[in-house]
């Protein structure tokens, strides 16, 4: 993963440098974005090994989207509001429908119908409602012209604070073992970042137990850093050929921002997630594919309306295209009714993808 990363950094900056066209740029730095998000995630992985379980699980949920945050920043720095939000919206859509989806089908076609302990997925879902919920309202006020439409920002900030104080809150919540875990602990080879117990919070491997082949903690830091200050070059260079290059293949910023921004920053999650169902881990893998769009909705999301005044002329706002809010409410409930059950089948995920396309294919015009 070090040597992939290091190739696609090398060939987006050859690019970049050549003055090749902006199609080129913006397809290799998209496929660079995708090999340092994996390079980030487990260089986290390595650094979390050496560290206490709580420490490792404030770690990862400050840094696992780190990838996802820096494009962000950028874009807006760059004006590029409409891209931000669609991405954000992508990234919780991605892994609700089109990554848990493909789980699905991986799992349920190779081992048949699968189950799963139920408590912890359904909590999950039900943050995520709560943070979907808290998102449409400022929406709805400004569609509806109520009188806090002329109050957006205010609004804006005061649910972003909310969301964050409810995510921070939760934190121990999940640190002292949540609802329920999976029985049996998962093989080294094998064990997940993130626990099914914590959404958004790893639980590694015992502390001083260390799986073979385990970085050691300074290299797993210096890549670590070097991944992140790699993120920023190709993030800048991403965001700079987005425009020139959407316009030029005939996509519309919301579709680049909703799939092509979404998927290449969570790469490291769906594949996980997928290779999980695949090795029939259920429970793992439903943990792993819902960890991430809870901390895009609860943490990232909220920090980025916050921090945005200070990035440049954009500031981004909780208010979306309606048509992104109903598709988030949406998946929101289809997925808290297949998980409900404590079960699932190679249909129910045919039924999520089918989904995730519908609501692209209405993206790609804008």
């Amino acid at each position: 993963m070090v040597l992939t990363s290091a190739l696609l950094f090398g060939a987006s900056g050859a690019t970049v440098g050549a003055g090749a066209p902006y199609v080129a740029r913006f397809v290799v730095s998209a496929l660079a974005l995708a090999a340092l998000a994996a390079l980030v995630g487990e260089s986290l992985d390595h650094v979390g090994r050496h560290l206490r379980p709580s420490a490792t699980g404030l770690l990862q949920a400050s840094l696992g989207n780190l990838p996802e945050l820096l494009v962000s920043v950028f874009a807006l720095r760059t004006g590029l509001t409409t891209l931000v939000q669609a991405a954000l919206i992508g990234s919780v859509l991605s892994n609700l429908l089109l990554v848990l989806g493909v789980a699905f089908l991986s799992g349920a076609l190779r081992h048949g119908t699968q189950s799963f302990e139920p408590e912890a997925p359904r909590m999950t879902v039900a943050l995520l409602i709560l943070a979907v919920g808290s998102l449409a309202v400022p929406t709805l006020a400004e569609r509806l012209d109520t009188p806090a439409a002329r109050h957006a920002s205010g609004l804006s900030e005061v649910t972003a604070a909310i969301l964050l104080l409810v995510y921070v809150v939760s934190i121990p919540f999940w640190l002292n073992g949540g609802l329920a875990r999976p029985s049996g602990p998962p093989s080294a080879a094998t064990a997940p970042r993130s626990s099914p117990a914590a959404p958004g919070l790893p639980s590694p491997a015992g502390h001083g137990v260390r799986p073979v082949g385990t970085w050691p903690l300074r290299t797993a830091v210096a890549v670590l850093a070097g991944a992140t200050l790699a993120s920023g070059a190709v993030s800048d260079w991403f965001v700079s050929a987005v425009e020139p290059a959407t316009r030029s293949l005939g996509m519309s910023e919301a579709f680049t921002g909703l799939v092509i921004v979404a998927i290449a920053s969570n790469a490291v999650e769906n594949a996980a997630g997928i290779r999980f169902a695949w090795k029939a881990r259920s429970d793992y893998a439903i943990s792993t594919i819902l960890n991430s769009p809870l901390q895009v909705a609860l943490l990232l999301t909220p920090l980025l309306v916050l921090v945005s005044p200070a990035l440049g002329p954009a500031h981004l706002l909780l208010v979306f295209p309606p048509l992104l809010v109903g598709a988030l409410a949406i998946s929101s409930v289809a997925v808290g009714i297949v998980i409900y059950d404590g079960e699932y089948s190679w249909l129910e995920g045919v039924l999520l993808v089918a989904l995730y396309a519908v609501v692209a294919s209405a993206f790609w015009w804008g």
